[in-house]
């Protein structure tokens, strides 16, 4: 039962970048929530029969505690039927940082993990570009492309997670075509962020790619060249193909910056901080912002910890805060090429943060799963995965400083 677990693990993973471009509708969902609920199926007789469970770390009662937090804002909420989603979601959502912790075992888990969310960073990107080429596309004049069903801001935000982990496989991948796989993705994913024009997901690219040249420099010296030479060939080849208004507005960043709403975000903030400061410590219940903030049903917070601080309150904040601050210790815990990949993804997702409400996406607990593990494993295993160092012009290892073990 474990083994199947294990796959529908793997298949979940895979699934999630590019969940809401397969949807089959109530009550079914979308693929990453159908692959979910078969998983928790499987998972819970899994551990049943063998008759253990891991014991939990910081993180997973963290995470925990969260949730039931949440579950709590019921009893205040001033939208009982969207706390009742939201519960639901959320459960659906952060029930990954358990099941990785369970049923991934060692670095050969962990490399297995990056993989599918990888070739789910494929998926997505391959999807955005096909809707640039799509018929329908062009007959509208559509200026923001991104993979059906998807936003183009989400689908950014999405591949700029997949930067990191594409330069660590790089370096660890002994086999040239998972290796190809692993470097081709960063030039076809700069073009699919690129094409949704999303001006926050291209600061959360830059980022990324900073992290990919430190990544690269350090692994392989070849492939930072033919990278750093690639992209901006990407970027004037799409110059020519893709619609001037695309990528025009990538152009528009310092003038929001300067002078502008930020795409009306500040008043939607300022809404916001008034529902805030209406109930500071409980909050107005799990997906109440909407609602506690007057804003349009269609709206969303646009920031990730003033959608906390509005529907959970400072407490709600104060525990999140307590999950950034322990996945970046254990993320500091080990050492090399996986330190570097990790501290990157999490400041991905911190700029990401900053103009999206991230805590609502699987990728944001995917990921805080996948540094709780990293951080296990380079505890239990301190010379796992060797292989860079066993090949000549490559450093960089899966260690773990004791110093800093949580």
């Amino acid at each position: 039962m474990r083994r199947v677990a294990w796959g529908l693990l793997l298949l979940f993973v895979f699934a999630i970048p590019w969940e809401y471009s397969l949807d089959l509708g109530e009550p079914w969902g979308n693929i990453a929530r159908i692959v979910g609920l078969l998983l928790l199926l499987v998972a819970i007789p899994a551990i049943l029969q063998s008759g253990k469970l891991r014991n939990p770390g910081t993180l997973q009662w963290l995470v925990l505690a969260l949730y039931l937090w949440f579950c709590l804002s019921y009893f205040w909420t001033i939208e009982p039927q969207a706390t009742l989603e939201k519960m639901r979601a959320y459960f659906q959502e952060m029930m990954i940082v358990w099941l990785v912790w369970e049923f991934a075992e060692d670095s050969h888990d962990l490399q297995a993990l990056l993989r599918a969310a990888l070739a789910g960073s494929w998926v997505l990107a391959i999807l955005t570009v096909a809707n640039f080429g799509s018929p329908e596309a062009i007959a509208s004049g559509q200026i923001r492309f991104a993979a059906v069903g998807q936003d183009p801001n989400d689908v950014a935000r999405f591949l700029d997670l997949g930067f990191p982990v594409a330069a660590l496989l790089t370096g660890w991948e002994t086999r040239w075509p998972a290796r190809l796989l692993a470097i081709g993705y960063l030039p076809l994913g700069f073009a699919a962020v690129l094409l949704t024009a999303s001006r926050g997901g291209f600061l959360a690219a830059i980022v990324a790619l900073a992290g990919c040249t430190l990544l690269l420099f350090r692994n392989h010296m070849r492939a930072a060249v033919a990278g750093a030479l690639a992209l901006p060939v990407v970027g004037v080849a799409l110059w020519f193909v893709a619609p001037h208004e695309t990528l025009e507005r990538l152009t528009t960043i310092g003038e929001q910056l300067r002078n502008g709403d930020l795409n009306q975000r500040l008043n939607i903030w300022e809404a916001g901080w008034h529902a805030f400061v209406q109930a500071p410590v409980l909050g107005h219940g799990a997906g109440s912002f909407v609602s506690a903030a007057g804003l349009a049903p269609t709206d969303t917070a646009h920031n990730t910890a003033l959608s906390l601080l509005v529907e959970g309150g400072t407490c709600a904040l104060m525990l999140a805060a307590a999950i950034v601050f322990v996945s970046a210790r254990s993320a500091l815990a080990t050492r090399g090429a996986l330190r570097i990949a990790l501290v990157t993804l999490l400041s991905v997702w911190a700029v990401s943060s900053l103009a999206g409400t991230v805590a609502e996406s699987r990728t944001t607990w995917l990921l805080f799963a996948l540094i709780g593990l990293a951080a296990r494993v380079a505890a239990d295993e301190p010379d796992a995965l060797m292989i860079a160092e066993s090949r000549p012009g490559v450093t960089g290892a899966l260690n773990v400083d004791p110093d800093v073990v949580l």
